[in-house]
């Protein structure tokens, strides 16, 4: 049987119909979940005035190891002047590489490593508690700090980059989705405001990263403003966002920003913070059984023997 859809195309038969029928099902469904990213939808987090007293600058960026373009990571810092960057991927040559900026951020947590999950972290704040955790895997490390801003409050920063699911290398997402809310539990059970920054290797309107801003009840500064894509940087037609900086309810937001390649694939990406007498966060919530199965993920995860 065929259909005639006068007067814009030829005669379809039914399979065609079905076929496209389909693709429109899928084109609405995964235009809903890409909705909240525009700036046409409703923010997450109020914008404000950006003050340095109580506020933060971080700059975060996956620098691609074997990315030898050094200069254009200290270039970006020395134009930028964050009070907090992290960059992941990060061996020895891009320690050795950065030591430029050093003398312009006192604190500094280095781990190098050839495994592409090195990680360096630079503060022009006082750090007041540090702690190292290899949460999923022994060859993975993450950051957990407390952070003095220049009010005297304190906040607490997550620095993670879970790994991806990579065929032929680790083909479940089974440990990043654990490290992913593992953290976001953390952040959900801390008292003081907290932001989890880094590459997490997950799309912004993933299942995954709603559910760690439900169980978390975080919030995304990119909902209501735009995509905001950090990779692919050399592939300008197929961009999505996967690194990421999310905020307590304590915080409004005073700027976000995409910077300039760097020689990597990923773009990094920048955020002005500033700590709020008022909430107005708007937050999601986990139901039970979104709770359960957050446990159940994070389960799975550390008892992973794969």
């Amino acid at each position: 049987m065929a259909v005639w859809i006068y007067p814009f195309t030829p005669p379809l038969d039914t399979e065609s119909v079905i076929w496209a029928s389909l693709l429109l099902i899928c084109a609405i469904y995964l235009a809903k979940k890409v909705w909240p990213f525009t700036p046409w939808a409703k923010k997450m987090i109020d914008s404000v005035p950006y003050k340095d007293k109580n506020g933060i600058h971080i700059l975060v960026g996956n620098v691609y190891q074997y990315n030898e373009n050094y200069h254009k990571a200290v270039s970006l810092v020395q134009s930028t002047t964050p009070d907090l960057i992290f960059f992941v991927e990060t061996d020895k040559a891009w320690e050795n590489g950065l030591s430029e900026i050093e003398k312009d951020y006192p604190t500094q947590i280095k781990l190098p490593m050839d495994n592409t999950y090195g990680l360096l972290l630079y503060s022009k704040l006082e750090i007041q508690r540090k702690e190292i955790h290899y949460l999923i895997d022994e060859e993975i490390p993450s950051l957990e700090l407390d952070i003095k801003l220049r009010n005297g409050q304190l906040i607490t920063i997550y620095a993670i980059h879970p790994t991806p699911p990579v065929p032929g290398e680790n083909e479940k997402s089974t440990d990043r989705d654990a490290e992913i809310l593992l953290v976001g539990k953390k952040s959900k059970e801390n008292h003081l405001p907290s932001l989890v920054i880094g590459d997490l290797n997950d799309v912004a309107w993933s299942y995954t990263t709603e559910l760690f801003l439900k169980n978390s009840e975080m919030a995304d500064p990119r909902r209501g403003r735009g995509l905001f894509n950090t990779f692919h940087a050399k592939v300008p037609f197929f961009r999505w966002p996967l690194d990421h900086i999310f905020l307590s309810e304590h915080f409004g937001l005073g700027d976000i920003k995409i910077h300039k390649g760097i020689g990597s694939d990923h773009f990094p990406i920048s955020i002005k913070a500033v700590l709020t007498k008022r909430n107005d966060t708007d937050t999601m919530k986990a139901n039970g059984d979104e709770k359960e199965e957050a446990r159940e993920k994070i389960s799975r995860g550390l008892n992973d023997e794969d």
